[in-house]
């Protein structure tokens, strides 16, 4: 299904959403979503937010605060117009905050500690997302100096890696690799995956690429393709 990923804790605490892709639906109910608190945005493309109307049932008593860059919030202000429109309720309609963020700036989402940062899709500048040792680059094809700075010390990342062949706006599997290598980080998954691969395939040019290389701190780099259900633990 469409990238996206879901930061919570154990039952009954906060839970923060990463995009609402149009199976955002499907998504929620094999995770068992019973709360949400805030959602972070990379960008507006439409596998990344055509499923937000479903967030009604998480916003029913008071708005939930949706956190992206200022540009990303005008598509969503324009995109679900009649949310912010006064109408009828009929079935009724997600109530959203939107909150503008300034990349490189900590925020804090559901009492969460989040920095938000500069990522390019091409030429769109868009936004990823660190919270504590892990950090989360979809749809990136390329990652700014001032970025890399903010991502010292993660120990986790997920990175966008669509394909073996380059693309114009995602990295490939190279590309990806060698951001990620950078980074420092010892534990690595590519998402936003392609189709022209299986999985296993993909998992074997990753532990092709990973063989012998270590991370600063001398241990061996773990290097695979992320699918539907991962569950990564993270210190916040």
């Amino acid at each position: 299904m469409r990238a996206c990923a879901l930061l919570r804790g154990p039952q009954d605490t906060p839970a923060v959403l990463l995009d609402a892709g149009p199976e955002f639906r499907l998504q929620a109910l094999r995770a068992d979503i019973r709360r949400l608190d805030a959602v972070l945005v990379t960008h507006s493309h439409a596998d990344h937010i055509h499923g937000m109307d479903d967030l009604r049932i998480f916003s029913r008593e008071q708005p939930l605060p949706v956190f992206s860059d200022p540009e990303c919030l005008h598509d969503i202000r324009n995109r679900f117009d009649y949310v912010f429109k006064k109408t009828q309720e009929g079935g009724g309609k997600p109530k959203f905050e939107l909150i503008p963020v300034t990349h490189g700036e900590s925020i804090q989402a559901a009492g969460i500690s989040v920095m938000p940062l500069a990522l390019f899709h091409g030429n769109l500048r868009i936004t990823g997302w660190r919270f504590g040792d892990t950090a989360y680059l979809t749809d990136c094809s390329r990652i700014p100096e001032e970025t890399f700075s903010l991502l010292k010390g993660i120990r986790k990342l997920v990175i966008d890696g669509l394909r073996e062949k380059e693309h114009p706006t995602h990295f490939n599997f190279r590309q990806a690799a060698e951001a990620a290598f950078r980074t420092g980080a010892g534990e690595v998954w590519f998402t936003h995956i392609g189709h022209e691969r299986r999985h296993s395939e993909i998992a074997r040019w990753c532990e092709t690429w990973a063989a012998g290389k270590k991370t600063p701190g001398g241990k061996p780099l773990r290097l695979a393709p992320a699918w539907d259900g991962l569950r990564i633990p993270v210190t916040l």
